[in-house]
Order: C-alpha cells, then structure tokens, then sequence
C-alpha cells in the first residue's frame, strides 16, 4: 500500500509484534499527548483508570498477567516475554480510557508450547473480554469484530479511534509458519469496544 510522503512525514509509526512485520500507523499527536500523562481523569467521568493487571476472557480460557510495554530499538512494539502472559501499549491509552487500548500476546509458541493467544481466532462478535486493574475493578469489553492483516498493512485503526469511546484491540500472530521469514504469514486483531 502506497503512502503519500506528505502523510509519512507526519505520522509516526510502529511495527507490530510477535515475530516479525506488521507495519501500524499511530495517527496524528493523539498518542504523544496522551503518553506523558496516561493517568487521565475524563471531565465527565468520576472514574480514575488505573494500571490493567489481568485480561480475562472466559469463553477461551484466558486469565493472563498484563506486562507493560513500549517500543523496542527498531521502532516496534514490544511482546510480552513469556508465552503465557499479554502485553499492553503503555504508550496508549490505559484500558477504559478514551481511544484504543492495545494489547499482544504470542500464539503458536516454540516447538509446539501453548500460548496465550492460542484460541484468539475462536473469538466471536459479542464475546465479552474483562480487564482487571490494580485496584481490583474490572472494565468489561465487548468483542465487535476479528480481522486478520498481511504483517505489512499499514492499519491505522488498530491503535486510533476518534470516536470518543474507549477500545480494546488485541493483537496476534496467525496463519502459517513461513520459514523463509521466521514469522507468521497474518496478523490477527479482535477489536473490541467497552460495555
């Protein structure tokens, strides 16, 4: 996908997880603003979001400690470190705020481990996914929809939203093995939005 340069001198961007290539676009400042201060307050809101520290989502049997993450070296987001654990955005909004909460996991782990994102693909519209906070709150998600990527789409969506809503995406690998690139061919999304 072509990207005039007048755009790609003004967006930043990343590249996503969990092996290899998935090029995303954090569109405009929204992010660079909100990432000195993620600890947001909203006017009409007497609900402070604080840190997530367990995703939850029951119809696939997850119940997985939230790391914190931000970009390595090459400009990408990082992935949590052990397979069993997810890994959220910190340079995103928190779960429950405004704008779209990112978080990965890995999926079809080493010589045949399971991971925490195994089962991901079974996820359906209406599913309903759970962040638990440091303060033990839990904000409840509701699964809109799946859509898988080739790792070099270039997909704003999944880390923007100026809908005024809050969002939780979750990220993935999927598709087959290809050894030639060390990496999996798509890249699963569940977007899913706050109940």
């Amino acid at each position: 996908m072509n990207i005039p340069k007048k755009i790609l001198k003004q967006i930043p961007y990343i590249i996503i997880p969990l092996g290899f290539i998935f090029s995303i676009g954090i569109v405009f400042h929204f992010f660079t603003k909100n990432s000195t201060n993620t600890s947001i307050i909203y006017e009409n809101s007497e609900y402070y979001y604080e840190l997530p520290v367990r995703l939850k989502i029951p119809s696939i049997k997850i119940n997985a400690a939230v790391n914190y993450v931000g970009l390595t070296p090459d400009g990408a987001m990082d992935s949590p470190k052990n397979p069993p654990d997810v890994a959220w955005f910190n340079l995103g909004p928190r779960p429950g705020e405004n704008g779209s909460a990112v978080i990965d996991g890995h999926s079809g782990w080493k010589n045949g481990k399971s991971a925490v994102f195994d089962n991901l693909y079974k996820l359906k519209r209406g599913d309903k996914l759970y962040i638990e906070n440091e303060k033990g709150v839990t904000i409840t998600f509701v699964v809109r929809e799946l859509k898988t990527y080739n790792p070099n789409t270039v997909a704003f969506e999944v880390f923007n939203s100026n809908d005024g809503k809050a969002h939780l995406n979750l990220i993935t690998c999927s598709g087959f093995w290809d050894e030639t690139h060390q990496s999996h061919s798509d890249r699963l999304v569940v977007f899913s939005d706050k109940e």
